[in-house]
């Protein structure tokens, strides 16, 4: 359960705008769009490679 505290004359928008950080925060959007499909795990290892390479890549350019 999120609790949000919310100070006195605080705006909605300012309340809502703290549930959404703490909400993202959570992971529970990104966990349940992963659990949508099933991903086997030969690919889901195949696109953490790729996904290593690339940043490797960044890092070397970066410097």
């Amino acid at each position: 359960m999120i609790i949000v505290n919310v100070k006195e004359n605080e705006s909605l928008e300012k309340a809502l705008k703290k549930f959404k950080k703490k909400y993202e925060k959570t992971g529970v959007l990104k966990e349940l769009r992963a659990r949508q499909a099933f991903v086997k795990p030969s690919v889901k290892k195949r696109f953490e490679v790729i996904r290593a390479r690339y940043k490797q890549q960044m890092q070397i350019k970066g410097e």
